[in-house]
């Protein structure tokens, strides 16, 4: 699953936007398992920008600061539901009974680890044939969102089974511990690996590559689900030797939704959230300015709106300001930064809609995009930017996996009662007091990087 944006960064609030966390989530957000290379930003001059996006992104935990004041809140306030599902094992994820995976498949070495669960390489028994199956703790499904979030997206795989560009989902099953999804096995690395391994890079081969995202957006809408999460990260190749074996693996913040709905929770990814996201207002057309922010990032190896802090970087959003001066913009075709305008514009009324972007002159087959090398620091800034956003997922996952499923709970608590105004968002001198009422003596400091870590709580 995803990653969740929730709370309010650095005591500030964005007319009320929670937060969004890279491992993108929303109410759920620590649930994508896809996370390591077999599954699962750069002249970002500052590894101040590293330790910040660390602590923001962590989507069930607090910091070590944080630590002491977890246990002065027990989860006795578990949902009671899930508290007597948890004891007895006597509930359904599912809803059902399923057969046992271990009947059907034999699970194999880890292919990557998240907070809710695990991905394993699993072995068709009657077949022998491969996949994938991620493992989901239902000990971690600690409210009945949590449930709800898996069952809607095993549902929604199975709505969009059968696009050539979308993980299929071969079936989930359910035990006494483990929800278990089983799906197509995609071994062949990540987007980013692959072009730094590829060599030649062009626009072209840019051209190429969004206009199967883009694809992946457009089936989305067609069929009613807006996804919510796209990043370069949630793309995998099945074949390494095949660039357009490329499949969009993670639909854990993905929605249903109807023409004409808001939306109003704020999930994403720090980098690539649109901004009405932000602005708590908002429907599909945010994947669109998503898809537009990883084309900016295939053609520079820098991401349009960044800055030292998730809060700089949120107000870059809001701005709307992007950079077409620095290189290598200067010798990147017009074309391709006419569709990024058009993809970035801030009015979500005007912005281009998925299909829209695939008749665009740059994308659509035998266009106008050039296939003369990009300027090899390119290449350099996406290696830099994959390694950077690797490096944050095995921090995330070392901090994540130091904390029990009680700790969890008990620090979710803790933030909903410090929310003294119910608004979804808590501002630095609401944690504050809240902080020392629990009988913390944390600095001002402390507690400022207290809440960049848990944010996406609430």
């Amino acid at each position: 699953m995803g990653n969740t944006c929730r709370g309010s960064f650095g005591g500030k609030n964005y007319q009320g936007f929670d937060q969004p966390q890279d491992q993108s989530k929303s109410k759920k957000s620590s649930r994508s398992d896809h996370s390591s290379s077999d599954y699962s930003p750069s002249t970002l001059n500052s590894q101040q920008l590293v330790a910040q996006e660390f602590a923001a992104e962590t989507p069930k935990k607090g910091n070590d600061n944080s630590n002491n004041n977890l246990q002065l809140n027990s989860a006795a306030k578990k949902d009671t539901f899930m508290r007597r599902g948890i004891d007895n094992q006597s509930y359904f994820v599912l809803g059902h009974k399923t057969e046992n995976i271990r009947d059907l498949y034999v699970l194999g070495r880890k292919l990557g680890q998240g907070q809710f669960g695990t991905t394993y390489l699993c072995t068709d028994i009657a077949t022998g044939s491969e996949y994938a199956c991620k493992s989901i703790s239902k000990r971690k499904l600690i409210s009945k969102e949590d449930v709800e979030d898996v069952r809607r997206e095993i549902q929604i795989m199975h709505h969009l089974a059968g696009h050539k560009n979308i993980v299929t989902i071969k079936g989930a099953y359910e035990d006494s511990l483990y929800v278990h999804i089983v799906m197509e096995l995609c071994s062949g690395g990540e987007l980013f690996d692959r072009i730094i391994q590829r060599g030649h890079y062009s626009e072209r081969k840019a051209a190429e590559l969004t206009k199967i995202i883009v694809g992946v957006v457009e089936a989305c809408h067609s069929l009613g689900v807006m996804h919510r999460d796209l990043k370069p990260e949630n793309f995998l190749l099945v074949n390494k030797d095949d660039d357009f074996s490329l499949k969009a693996i993670d639909f854990g913040l993905s929605v249903f939704f109807k023409p004409g709905q808001i939306f109003t929770d704020v999930v994403g990814s720090p980098y690539y959230v649109a901004p009405e996201v932000l602005l708590k207002h908002y429907g599909p057309e945010a994947d669109v300015w998503t898809a537009g922010v990883i084309l900016y990032i295939l053609l520079s190896g820098v991401p349009p709106f960044w800055a030292e802090t998730q809060q700089g970087i949120f107000d870059a959003v809001l701005k709307g300001h992007i950079d077409f001066d620095s290189d290598p913009w200067p010798v990147i075709s017009d074309s391709a930064k006419d569709l990024i305008r058009r993809m970035l514009c801030s009015q979500p009324s005007q912005r281009m809609t998925a299909h829209e972007v695939l008749c665009h002159p740059w994308i659509c087959k035998s266009g106008v995009a050039p296939d003369m090398a990009l300027d090899p620091a390119v290449m350099s800034r996406l290696k830099q930017f994959s390694a950077m956003n690797k490096l944050k997922k095995m921090a995330l996952r070392v901090i994540a996996e130091s904390l029990s499923e009680e700790e969890i709970a008990g620090l979710r608590e803790m933030f909903k009662t410090m929310d003294t105004d119910n608004s979804g968002a808590i501002t630095f001198d609401e944690l504050k007091a809240g902080l020392r009422r629990y009988g913390s003596t944390m600095k001002d400091t402390e507690i400022r990087d207290l809440m960049d870590a848990v944010s996406s709580l609430l």
